[in-house]
């Protein structure tokens, strides 16, 4: 007897696009048949999908809960946590994200996990994972450390090549440690994941901005530019090159000059992935001169309307694989505190409207394929993450998380509708699809609006990175 039959829906498949019934047993995915191929009487339930569209839950590979944050006046501050964010996620059609666990100084890497659990464990309503994160110069017993790390599921490890601010200490790493963190990740078959930007740029920039009376948040796309993003970008990709078997995923790619340095890499046949976020498609540095400008702000900072036009060109060509959100969970008040270059809030509240406001974008608007959108917000992530096919895949013996799209929903994208905050980035954007049903590994865990999830629904992901991924032939 099967759980659950989502039945008569357009189903989004490894395969492409079907009419087609999905078979549920259990938390995974039993069978996708034809049309009415099995009974109403083999299953407990059957959710009639006609005229909507059934895709794998989206999979966001960069999110920030529960993260401290320091407030102008130096408080600390957290954003919301999994259970508040993983809600939101859920209503969104996100069934899955990956955090960060931050390795500090005198911690081992598995003491950073084992700190980072008592975040998640018993409280995230989604599955999750984690990046393990640079924050501090790597102890002499790094290369073991991390060796025994991806061996054990965590395989990827997030390297800033910035302080991103003037006041911060401690994220960025230098390129000496860079370069054996490169010769591990290659040995033990782990996948870098980097924030990139030229800290000599970045830093003489504030100087200059400041020294010149400009310290508006207005002026941040002078201070985290393309020419940063150029110059660390290509010095990354090059010492990957210069060590034999790095794979890398360039976070948050932001401007032309990082779609072009990826594309030159992955010319070469360098296994190099590009992830961007959704407010660098659509929002541009104008946009910080609107009200409450800060709320459209992560770092690196928006650029031109140039540099858009090369993400989404990037999407199409293969330099750009997932679309992100960076996501930071807190108040308006709280993301609008800061209003100078060098304290304003990054991040944004972006995890619930993702699916929605991407597939009005890619799909709507842009005619780009299903599987393509599909691909870009959920399957391509559980590739280079390793993930796929348990996660980003509607197939026999994948976990049964689904997300049915209404294509006929319309409307605009309110905060007083979503879960997350008291404000979005993305108030008043069209909606020409939004989820109405999300299953997480079969359970029902929104529908019609109203959410029957719980804290502790969600399993951590241990994950191993495919070869395919790692010799660059898998996307």
């Amino acid at each position: 007897m099967l759980d659950l039959i989502i039945r008569g829906g357009d189903v989004v498949t490894p395969h492409g696009v079907g009419r087609n019934d999905v078979a549920i047993s259990g938390e995974t995915i039993a069978a996708v048949t034809a049309p009415g191929a099995l009974g109403a009487e083999m299953a407990h339930r059957v959710i009639d999908a006609t005229d909507r569209i059934v895709m794998p839950g989206g999979i966001d590979p960069h999110v920030h809960l529960q993260h401290p944050w320091i407030k102008p006046d130096g408080t600390t501050l957290y954003t919301k946590g999994p259970e508040h964010v993983g809600r939101a996620a859920l209503y969104g059609g996100t069934t899955t994200f990956i955090d960060f666990a931050y390795w500090r100084e005198n911690a081992t890497a598995l003491q950073a996990i084992e700190a980072r659990d008592k975040d998640f464990v018993g409280k995230s309503p989604c599955d999750w994972a984690y990046h393990i994160m640079l924050h501090s110069e790597p102890p002499p017993a790094f290369s073991g450390q991390l060796e025994e790390a991806i061996q054990a599921g965590y395989p990827t490890l997030k390297i800033f090549t910035t302080n991103i601010l003037p006041n911060r200490t401690g994220r960025m790493i230098d390129f000496g440690d860079i370069w054996e963190a490169f010769k591990a990740l290659a040995k033990a078959g782990g996948l870098g994941v980097i924030h990139a930007e030229d800290n000599d740029i970045v830093m003489h920039m504030y100087a200059k901005l400041i020294r010149e009376g400009r310290v508006g948040f207005e002026n941040l796309a002078e201070v985290h530019n393309a020419l940063s993003e150029d110059l660390s970008f290509r010095r990354v990709l090059r010492l990957a090159e210069s060590t034999p078997g790095t794979a890398l995923y360039m976070m948050h790619v932001s401007a032309a000059t990082g779609v072009a340095a990826i594309a030159e890499a992955q010319a070469k046949g360098l296994p190099i992935y590009g992830e961007t976020l959704h407010q660098y498609m659509l929002y541009s540095a104008e946009d910080y001169k609107r009200p409450n400008g800060q709320m459209y702000h992560t770092y690196p900072s928006l650029k031109s309307k140039e540099d858009q036009k090369a993400l989404w060109d990037g999407t199409l060509s293969g330099a750009i694989n997932c679309v992100a959100t960076d996501e930071l969970c807190c108040s308006l008040r709280d993301k609008t505190i800061g209003n100078r270059i060098d304290d304003t809030t990054g991040g944004n509240s972006g995890v619930e409207p993702r699916l929605g406001v991407m597939y009005t974008e890619m799909v709507v608007r842009r005619g780009y394929p299903l599987t393509r959108y599909v691909d870009l917000v959920s399957s391509n992530a559980a590739k280079i993450m390793g993930l796929y096919p348990r996660k980003g895949a509607i197939a026999a013996g994948s976990d049964a998380d689904i997300t049915i799209l209404d294509p006929t929903r319309r409307g605009k994208v309110r905060a007083e509708d979503l879960h997350e905050s008291d404000y979005t980035p993305w108030e008043g954007h069209d909606i020409y699809a939004w989820p109405v049903t999300t299953l997480l590994r079969g359970k029902v865990m929104v529908e019609d609006g109203k959410y029957f999830g719980a804290a502790g629904d969600g399993k951590f992901l241990k994950r191993k990175i495919p070869a395919s991924i790692l010799g660059g032939t898998a996307l």
